[in-house]
């Protein structure tokens, strides 16, 4: 079984951390569009429910099958709508230590993706799903724990993974669109 997970076009968020806000996505880039949705193989279509997500399939050409709520992007909390250089600084937590921080009022990594995974065990076939960097990572945090939050996700990059019985392996991870 193929996941091809494409991350969201860039979020018209004013350079906000958009989180669990749900802000447009900037689909203008006709051809970035047309080079990725011709690397996608015919399988089923999740999009999250975000607008974003669901502007970035049909800029894609993609009707999805369904919508799934658990692959909504890592609740934020009090960060929501932050500029990112004000950020609280964590330090140099280690990687285990930083997917379990938690911000005020949000959700940890950890706490994301275990919503996320679920979804993704359950697959039985082929799937594109358009989400979240969050989503992404907690799809590669299947193969490499925590790591996964080490990972670059670009807008409109796509990740691959290949599950072959329990075991997932990782194939691609942030495709751009002129790579």
């Amino acid at each position: 079984m193929r996941l091809m997970i494409l991350r969201h076009a860039p979020s018209l968020a004013d350079g906000l951390l958009a989180g669990r806000r749900d802000v447009p996505a900037d689909c203008g880039d006709a051809a970035a569009f047309a080079r990725q949705a011709a690397r996608l193989r015919p399988a089923q279509v999740i999009a999250s429910p975000a607008l974003r997500c669901r502007q970035t399939a049909t800029a894609l050409g993609l009707v999805p099958d369904r919508l799934e709520p658990a692959l909504w992007e890592q609740d934020l909390g009090e960060c929501e709508g932050m500029d990112p250089s004000r950020l609280p600084d964590l330090g140099r937590l280690p990687l285990d230590a930083l997917a379990r921080h938690c911000p005020d009022g949000g959700e940890s990594f950890e706490d994301m993706a275990a919503r996320v995974i679920p979804v993704l065990q359950a697959l039985q076939r082929d799937t594109v799903i358009v989400a979240h960097a969050g989503t992404v990572r907690a799809a590669l945090s299947m193969v490499v724990g925590p790591a996964a939050l080490s990972f670059a996700v670009a807008p409109v990059s796509l990740t691959v993974l290949q599950r072959a019985g329990a075991d997932w392996a990782v194939q691609t991870v942030n495709l751009c669109a002129g790579d």
